[in-house]
């Protein structure tokens, strides 16, 4: 039975430090004012991720490969037979007023969404695609020179805190009550400029230096945290793939500024030819982040369309259980569901009802390292069980 309390699981920790083995952290959000589900969630992430990996998926209630907006459907609760315990969402446009995402999601509904996925004991990560500030591209027009006239003193620069003030609206909308008649605010995973030591979005490896991306990240961070008082938020740092701990580390912002040590791989995990590469990845990232109090996790992977029909436990599964240290990542969110007749027919990332990997998904969700929804213990309460 895979379900557990959290106490008990810091219960174990705690007897493995004493005998020697696995040390009980201590590790606390960067932001020394976070909720206090926001500091439990930290501590809840840290503590599972010794003993097992929660599954998470992009828009999954959203829309599926044949269904949108349709409320109670995801096709990981069709084929799993449980919602992913990680909740993926996106926010590009937002900036811009629109009603509706870069994925056509309607925002309205996404904050309902989310508050849905959190009521029932799910973790939300949010990332976001901003659009371009100099030429009002999208984030993958990468003309222009865009960071440097978004710090202070760029010509942009109040328009890009308009931006996040719209985003900290939208994070405010995000406030659910307890069973106690308290009100709170949604704990968030948040995942700025990914993928930035690659050179498709504006932000990245050849459109900006290196000091001019950490600068972006601190006065993002401070900006959110500070003056618009978001206490919600935990900061996930997430490169592409890399290769060497420095080269991961090359923008790293500094321990101040960052809660979760991700990274987005959807090269090494597509075949058992490329899975020492996944798994040398897998392990310097645990390395990383533990030696800096710091929670792992793969921010987004995936294999589009997912032609092998065994690749959940071949190649994903065998690559996360490896070894004892590969084990150690919190979560692994894999990528979206795109509707095959109103948007593109080949690109999904989980199994649909039908799919020639549905069997393998569920002998995935089955395995003991693995956590779906229902599985779940309470992350936001170290004291009871969902």
């Amino acid at each position: 039975m895979k379900q557990i309390t959290l106490l008990l699981f810091l219960f174990l920790l705690s007897s493995c430090a004493m005998e020697g083995e696995a040390p009980l952290t201590t590790f606390t959000p960067t932001d020394h004012n976070a909720t206090e589900e926001t500091r439990t969630l930290f501590t809840s992430l840290d503590a599972i991720r010794h003993q097992h990996v929660l599954f998470g998926h992009q828009d999954d209630l959203a829309y599926g490969y044949s269904w949108i907006n349709e409320p109670g459907r995801s096709d990981v609760l069709e084929t799993a037979g449980s919602y992913p315990a990680v909740y993926g969402w996106e926010l590009g446009d937002l900036e811009y007023g629109n009603q509706e995402n870069l994925d056509g999601v309607n925002f309205e509904n996404m904050k309902q969404w989310i508050k849905e996925g959190y009521s029932r004991g799910g973790v939300i990560t949010i990332g976001w695609h901003m659009n371009n500030p100099v030429t009002g591209g999208d984030a993958w027009d990468t003309e222009g020179d865009a960071v440097p006239t978004i710090l202070p003193g760029g010509e942009n620069h109040e328009m890009f805190k308009g931006w996040l003030d719209t985003f900290a609206d939208f994070l405010n909308d995000l406030t659910v009550t307890a069973e106690n008649g308290e009100s709170h605010p949604v704990p968030i995973l948040f995942r700025p400029f990914h993928e930035h030591n690659g050179s498709w979005f504006w932000w990245g490896q050849d459109l900006t230096t290196t000091e001019d991306f950490v600068a972006l990240w601190r006065f993002t961070v401070e900006y959110l945290r500070d003056e618009k008082g978001l206490n919600n938020l935990l900061y996930s740092y997430s490169p592409d793939v890399f290769d060497s701990k420095e080269a991961y580390l090359e923008r790293y912002p500094g321990d101040d500024y960052v809660d979760i040590f991700g990274y987005d791989d959807y090269h090494s995990i597509r075949s058992a030819d490329t899975q020492e590469t996944f798994i040398n990845r897998l392990e310097m990232l645990v390395e990383m982040a533990e030696e800096r109090n710091k929670i792992p996790a793969m921010t987004e992977t995936g294999y589009e369309a997912i032609p092998d029909p065994d690749w959940w436990t071949e190649t994903l599964l065998a690559g996360i259980n490896a070894n004892e240290t590969t084990r150690r990542i919190a979560y692994v969110l894999v990528w979206r569901n795109a509707n095959h007749e109103h948007d593109r027919p080949d690109h999904y990332y989980a199994p649909y009802s039908g799919h020639p990997s549905e069997g393998n998904f569920r002998e995935f969700r089955e395995h003991d390292l693995i956590l779906f929804e229902d599985d779940l213990p309470n992350l936001y309460s170290l004291e009871m069980e969902r």
